[in-house]
C-alpha cells in the first residue's frame, strides 16, 4: 500500500509561514530503518531478543542491563564498548541481539552481528580460488561498522592464524574507536595457562585492548536452554542439582583435567613472547 503522505516518493510537502517546500517523507526513514535492521545480519533465532523481555533477576543481570541501556542512550558518543562474558546460556547474545537492535532503530546506527566462528569460515573461504571475494571483502564491514557484535568470542579453536585475524579486528576497531560488543565463554583467571581464558585464546596483545575498548560484565545465573525462560525456584533448583552445567556440578567435577593445563603450559613455552603493552591511550580497567 502506498504511503497516503508522499505516495512512495519519499518525500512530501509542507507549508510554513506562507512558503511551501518539499521534506523528507516519515516513511523514507522507515524505510532507511528497515533496510538497515535486514542487513544487521541478526540470526532468525535471535529475531526476538528484545530489551523489554531480556531476564534480568540476579545482580549480575541487573548489572549488565544496567550497562546495556546506558550504552544505547549515550550512543553513538561511547569511548567504551560492552564485554559480556560467562557461562553458557546466560543471556549474553540475547542481550547484545537488543542493543544492536536497539542502536539501529534509535540512533540509525549501520551495524552488523557475526558469530566469531561464522566470521572465520569466511575469510577462510576467500583463499579459495573459486571464490571471487577477498578477505578484505568480507571484513570490510566488520572493521567499519558504527556498532558490531561479536558473538561468542574464543569459541575457535586457537591457532596463530585465528589469533592474527581477530587481533586485526580488535585493533582496527580499537585503532578507530568504533563500539564493539563482544559476548564469550572465556575467562580470566591469574593462570594465563588455562585453555579457556582470554589470553591463551586471543593472545595477550588482543586481551590487553579488550581490556581497554570495553567495560567487562560477568554474566551469572541459570541456562535458560535448559530452564526455559521465567524458570520457576523449584525448576532453578533442580537444575542446579541434577544439570552437570550448574556451577555446583563443575566445582564437584574439578574443573579441567590437569593434563589439558599442563599441554597448555607446553604450548604457551613455544610461543614467542607477546609485548603487553599498546601504542597511545590511556590505561584501562575491567570496570
Amino acid at each position: 500500500m502506498a504511503c497516503p503522505l508522499c505516495n512512495d516518493t519519499r518525500w512530501r510537502s509542507v507549508v510554513a509561514d506562507g512558503v511551501e517546500r518539499v521534506v523528507r517523507c516519515d516513511c523514507w526513514r522507515a524505510a532507511v530503518l528497515e533496510r538497515l535492521m535486514a542487513e544487521a545480519r541478526i540470526p532468525q533465532r535471535y529475531a526476538r531478543c528484545e530489551l523489554v523481555n531480556f531476564e534480568h533477576d540476579t545482580d549480575s543481570m541487573r548489572e549488565a542491563y544496567r550497562r546495556a541501556v546506558a550504552f544505547i542512550d549515550a550512543f553513538p558518543v561511547v569511548d567504551r564498548g560492552l564485554l559480556l562474558y560467562g557461562k553458557h546460556g546466560v543471556g549474553k547474545t540475547h542481550l547484545a541481539v537488543a542493543i544492536l537492535k536497539a542502536a539501529i532503530r534509535g540512533k540509525g546506527a549501520r551495524g552488523y552481528f557475526f558469530e566469531t566462528r561464522e566470521l572465520l569460515r569466511l575469510v577462510r573461504d576467500t583463499y579459495n580460488r573459486s571464490v571471487d571475494e577477498t578477505e578484505m571483502d568480507v571484513l570490510a564491514p566488520v572493521l567499519k561498522a558504527d556498532l558490531l557484535v561479536l558473538d561468542d568470542l574464543g569459541a575457535e579453536r586457537t591457532s596463530e592464524w585465528v589469533q592474527e585475524t581477530l587481533g586485526l579486528v580488535v585493533s582496527t576497531r580499537y585503532n578507530e574507536r568504533r563500539a564493539t560488543i563482544f559476548t564469550s565463554n572465556l575467562t580470566d583467571p591469574a593462570d594465563s595457562t588455562e585453555p579457556n581464558s582470554f589470553i591463551y585464546q586471543l593472545g595477550a596483545r588482543t586481551r590487553s585492548r579488550l581490556t581497554e575498548m570495553c567495560h567487562w560484565i560477568e554474566m551469572r545465573g541459570v541456562d535458560i536452554r535448559e530452564t526455559g525462560t521465567h524458570a520457576s525456584p523449584e525448576v532453578i533448583q533442580r537444575w542446579q542439582k541434577e544439570s552437570p552445567a550448574s556451577p555446583d556440578n563443575l566445582r564437584r567435577a574439578g574443573g579441567l583435567p590437569g593434563k589439558s593445563k599442563g599441554m597448555a603450559r607446553a604450548r604457551l613455552r613455544e610461543q614467542a613472547p607477546v609485548e603487553l603493552a599498546w601504542p597511545g591511550g590511556r590505561a584501562g580497567t575491567k570496570g
